[in-house]
């Protein structure tokens, strides 16, 4: 009796958390194993610093099914918790048909997932999809290199390149998709 009313309510609450939503964001990179785990870790904690997690909602795929379930990977971790980025909950997953509905925005790692996420997405939504570095100010290339087959290094210029990106595409959110009394009152 007491599991199913604890069932009860915890359905109800995240109903009440998925209503007051008013833009959510994906993330994708081919596998969902590096880029698009690390840039949802990013914007995740950018937004709630900000106060607005009941507003801002954000996830990550890949265009592949090569990682379905599983963790992201050990270095992309180990560098984001380095910064304060937590990933242990995430699992992999691969983007579906009904994402280009739910999302607001729908942020490509690279011009080659964006073309293959541009490919699927039905014409009424392609203008969700865009490149993440679209946002950053302080790097000028668009595409976030996949770190996958590099050093320790690499994971740390993708955190670089997210965390300037996510900056700004949160200042974009908070402005051009929130209300002014939200905005304002920084909620």
């Amino acid at each position: 009796m007491i599991r199913s009313a604890l069932r009860r309510l915890l359905r109800a609450t995240s109903r009440q958390h998925a209503q007051s939503i008013q833009y959510k964001v994906l993330f994708v990179c081919m596998g969902n194993l590096c880029r698009s785990p690390t840039a949802e870790a990013v914007f995740r904690r950018q937004v709630e610093l900000a106060g607005l997690a009941a507003r801002i909602a954000c996830d990550s795929a890949g265009t592949h099914d090569l990682n379905l379930g599983t963790a992201p990977d050990g270095r992309a971790r180990a560098a984001a918790l380095k910064r304060g980025y937590d990933m242990v909950r995430r699992r992999g997953r691969q983007v579906k048909d009904e994402d280009f509905a739910s999302f607001d925005l729908i942020l490509a790692m690279d011009r080659q997932n964006f073309e293959g996420l541009r490919g699927r997405c039905p014409p009424e939504q392609s203008a969700k999809v865009r490149l993440l570095m679209e946002f950053a100010r302080r790097h000028s290339d668009m595409d976030v290199p996949d770190p996958y087959y590099g050093n320790a290094q690499g994971f740390e210029l993708v955190l670089d390149m997210i965390e300037d990106a996510c900056d700004e595409l949160l200042r974009h959110v908070r402005a051009t998709h929130l209300s002014d009394s939200e905005t304002a009152s920084g909620v």
